[in-house]
Parts: C-alpha cells; sequence; structure tokens
C-alpha cells in the first residue's frame, strides 16, 4: 500500500465511526456532561502539563497538527494564547468550532502544510506522529513553519533507550526466527495502513543538529493507563479504581526513574531559537531535560 492510500484512509477514520454531525456532537456533550475529576481527564492532563512551561507566554500564536477532536487547541486556548486547531480531516473540528471547543480550524496535511516558514511560534503534534506515512517529512515541515519551537509527545522507543534491551536485540538478530518470536510488536501496522513509528531522544538531537538549532528539551512521562470507559471512573471515589491506576502509575514511574524500565511516552521539545532563561527554569521545574547542541566548528570559522 502507498502512503497516498493511507492518507485516504486515515481521512475516513473518524467519519466511519461518527458518520453523522449528530454522533460527533455526542462526543462533546459527554465531554462536558461528564465529572471533570475522572480518571480519563486525569491521563490528559499528565500530558498536557508538560506545555505549562512554555504557556506561561502568553499571546503567542500555536499550531496543533493531528488534533482531531480539537482537544488539544482547547488546552492551548485556556492559556490565553492563540491557536489553529488542524488535521486531515476538519469533520471533527467544524463541529468542535461549533460547539465553541476551538476558535479556528483547517485541513492540512502535516507532511505538506499550506503555511508560510514561520507562520506559528509553536507547534504542537500530540500522539499523532506515529500515524505519519512518512513522520520524517512531517517534523521538517512542523520546523519550517514554527518560529521558536516544535513539541512532539510520542511513545517511546524502548530498546534505542535502554542498553540491556538493545544488547540483547544485538544478540537475537543473529537468529532471526528466534528474535521475530520474543519481540513480535519490531514492525507494528496499523489498521489504516501506516507503520507505527516510536521516537527516541537521539533522533531529535541528530534532527536539531543537523538544522543548525541550539537545543532541544526531553521529559519522559507514563499516561498510557487508558481504557473503555475511563471517563466513568470518578476520582472522588477513593477505593476505586482511580486510585489503583494511580499507584500503578507511582510504580512505573520510581521503575523508569531507576532505569530498570523504559518510559511509555517521550515529550521532546526542537528549539529554533534558544529560550528565554525563565523558559529554560520552568522546563526544568517541571522535570525536563534540556540538551545544548554544540556549534558546528566548520560553520563557524
Amino acid at each position: 500500500m502507498s502512503y497516498k492510500n493511507s492518507y485516504d484512509r486515515h481521512n475516513e477514520w473518524y467519519n466511519k465511526r461518527f458518520p453523522s454531525e449528530e454522533s460527533k456532537m455526542e462526543v462533546y456533550k459527554r465531554s462536558r456532561l461528564m465529572d471533570q475529576d475522572n480518571l480519563s481527564n486525569w491521563l490528559q492532563r499528565i500530558f498536557f502539563s508538560c506545555l505549562d512551561p512554555l504557556l506561561i507566554q502568553r499571546n503567542k500564536k500555536w499550531l496543533t497538527v493531528g488534533d482531531a477532536y480539537g482537544f488539544d487547541a482547547q488546552y492551548i486556548l485556556n492559556s490565553d494564547n492563540d491557536v489553529l486547531a488542524t488535521d486531515l480531516n476538519v469533520d471533527f473540528l467544524n463541529v468542535a468550532l461549533k460547539e465553541g471547543i476551538i476558535t479556528a480550524c483547517a485541513a492540512e496535511n502535516a507532511e505538506k502544510m499550506t503555511f508560510t516558514d514561520d507562520s506559528f511560534d509553536y507547534v504542537l503534534c500530540k500522539e499523532s506522529y506515529h500515524h505519519f506515512p512518512r513522520p520524517y517529512a512531517a517534523v521538517y515541515e512542523m520546523l519550517r513553519v514554527a518560529r521558536v519551537g516544535v513539541v512532539i509527545m510520542e511513545p517511546q522507543d524502548p530498546v534505542s533507550k535502554l542498553p540491556l534491551l538493545l544488547f540483547i536485540s544485538n544478540l537475537l538478530a543473529a537468529c532471526p526466527r528466534a528474535f521475530g518470536k520474543i519481540w513480535k510488536n519490531r514492525f507494528s501496522f496499523e489498521p489504516v495502513g501506516n507503520f507505527v513509528y516510536k521516537v527516541s531522544e537521539r533522533e531529535f538531537e541528530k534532527i536539531a543538529a543537523g538544522l543548525g538549532l541550539k537545543m532541544v528539551a526531553f521529559k519522559k512521562i507514563n499516561p498510557h493507563f487508558w481504557f473503555k470507559g475511563a471517563e466513568m471512573i470518578s476520582g472522588s471515589n477513593k477505593r476505586s479504581l482511580f486510585t489503583f491506576i494511580k499507584i500503578k502509575k507511582v510504580i512505573r514511574d520510581i521503575l523508569v526513574r531507576l532505569k530498570i524500565i523504559p518510559a511509555q511516552t517521550l515529550v521532546s521539545i526542537i528549539f529554533k531559537t534558544m529560550p528565554e532563561g525563565k523558559t529554560i527554569r520552568a522546563l526544568k521545574r517541571e522535570g525536563y531535560h534540556l540538551v545544548q547542541i554544540p556549534d558546528n566548528p566548520y560553520l563557524t570559522q
């Protein structure tokens, strides 16, 4: 299947699940009627809180990429920043616009956007990068249209992070049949036809270094405990499944800090310009690891 067919299938996916405008509106009605203190919202806040060090800068212009429902844009709007929500298909976003969830939207292919260079201060791509047929084309496009930086939140590649897993994979690579049985999701594909990319710190460092950028920042989080019906699990019931999930997350966070297991998700910020001191301090308070990219000595002489 070509990547162009993957675009078409992605474009149709939401309309197959929610074929009418009424069914789409029901999604937003449920989000408003549900108890705000629930497991699903708590897990989403783990993602969105990673943006807070950047959102303290008011009146900035943001672009969200692959923001199917508009909830990414909604969080940014709540911080007094401007945002344009985009997705390959805007049928859902048009409903979000009517419902007041967002203030503006546009249909955009992340791998070939229509905006001019430096059109936005920041670009956010949350949990969509791994759906793209050509994600490297998308990240360069996002960097092109961003003036300050690009934020990418994606599942982390575990093998590239933990030396022991890399060592084991190298040993097993000599025996492909055994390797395939043990590492069954080495090549993961989605029903819509694309390969599922998982990201690493190193690949974004290399992109930044190749473009002569100055800094990248990383934060590891564990937000993947969602299940169908999570929005019905209220935080007010201390004996509920909510508490059990919180305990599981605490245990996983500890294991990640001890470098026993990899984090579920890597939040990466690629800065096109060096961030201000207050932004750097805010990032460090939020738990980001900042990597300063050295100058290319052959271009600075």
